[in-house]
């Protein structure tokens, strides 16, 4: 094997281990050192005209478009193929990722009406409606490949999500703009009505295309070498967003903590993170699912592509830096999940599954 091939593939396979600590490191930095991320987001490359849509061209969003082009380039077109056999649990996967974060985004906003602080409670509300009205991660086809889930399905909750959110994302921002209060309500219903379709067809869906195009060009075999290059662009661009994102919300949130809006911020995430892999978890119970297709069910649902969430916060919604929070959180928390799940239920052999 090539040494320089070698050497990429032994640090990508490292960043895969501790991609979590490296996340966490990645938060921490931008507390202490936030000037390099609030550039990157600040820093303007010009615009462009593109489908009679004026854009402007800045880091974040096209890191971002990077990132799903790479995606698209990893997509096997033949492997979906295999979904036509199995279109109930594709489309209970995508009504599952629709519903469950939506009404318990509502169920918290009658419920956080008691909190002492309104202006809180609707950081909270935007923030998660912005990570429910996400596509499913690709990060979970990694997930659920390593373990054993069905591919084909992961894949296609990911390709039917994203192509599907201009639909789907005005949808859940008009839902969650009604029980939201203020300038929060009109927020979320101008970027549902205007920006968000124009966001996801330009930054999101146009390079996933792009991406698979790519793939069915160049072909397999040659892009076989090229896997763990992209890889590692893949995990440095995650960090760098990550870590870009973090900068702005970070710094003000941990150098005067509220403690108790902290503490309830973090509870709602994490109990909406395993409500949303619990919900797989049930769907592969309710169809009788195979233990490959439950790793794919549950993956899928419990992750959501929080980049594009950041990025489009940072585009649509600079004023309120602090809706940003719930959606770093959730970021962190769905790959805790994930990992324990992994753990757990796939792993260890957790005898918590009972196949049909």
């Amino acid at each position: 094997m090539n040494p320089a091939r070698h050497w990429v593939e032994t640090l990508t396979h490292t960043i895969h281990r501790f991609f979590i600590w490296i996340i966490i490191v990645s938060y921490f930095i931008a507390y202490l050192l936030p000037g390099f991320g609030i550039w990157i987001r600040e820093v303007k490359l010009g615009s462009i005209v593109l489908f009679q849509n004026h854009i402007d061209l800045s880091l974040p969003p096209l890191m971002l478009s990077l990132l799903l082009f790479n995606a698209g380039l990893g997509v096997k077109t033949k492997e979906l193929t295999q979904l036509a056999h199995k279109p109930l649990l594709l489309l209970s996967g995508l009504v599952g990722n629709l519903v469950t974060p939506l009404a318990f985004i509502i169920g918290i906003s009658f419920i956080m009406k008691f909190w002492h602080n309104p202006e809180e409670v609707q950081h909270i509300l935007v923030g998660l409606a912005l990570v429910a009205s996400m596509p499913i991660a690709g990060a979970s086809t990694a997930w659920a490949q390593n373990a054993n889930g069905n591919l084909a399905l992961s894949l296609g909750l990911v390709l039917l999500t994203t192509l599907l959110s201009p639909l789907l994302t005005p949808l859940v921002l008009h839902a969650v703009g009604f029980v939201a209060t203020g300038d929060y309500s009109e927020d979320l219903h101008e970027i549902a009505a205007d920006g968000v379709i124009t966001f996801l067809g330009v930054w999101v869906i146009l390079p996933s295309l792009l991406g698979i195009l790519a793939h069915r060009l160049i072909g397999e075999h040659r892009l076989a070498g090229a896997k763990s290059h992209v890889k590692l662009i893949n995990y440095c661009i995650l960090l760098l967003l990550n870590y870009s994102n973090a900068s702005l919300s970070l710094p003000k949130a941990l150098s005067q903590p509220d403690v108790d809006f902290l503490a309830v911020m973090l509870i709602i995430v994490v109990t909406l993170c395993i409500t949303a892999f619990a919900t797989g978890y049930l769907l592969a119970q309710i169809f009788r699912a195979n233990r490959k297709d439950m790793a794919s069910l549950m993956f899928g649902l419990g992750m959501n592509n929080n980049g594009t969430g950041l990025v489009l916060v940072s585009v649509a919604l600079a004023d309120h830096p602090q809706v940003m929070l719930p959606i770093i959180f959730y970021n962190l928390v769905q790959h805790l999940t994930a990992s324990f799940v992994d753990f757990a239920l796939f792993q260890r052999g957790a005898k918590l599954y009972k196949p049909a």
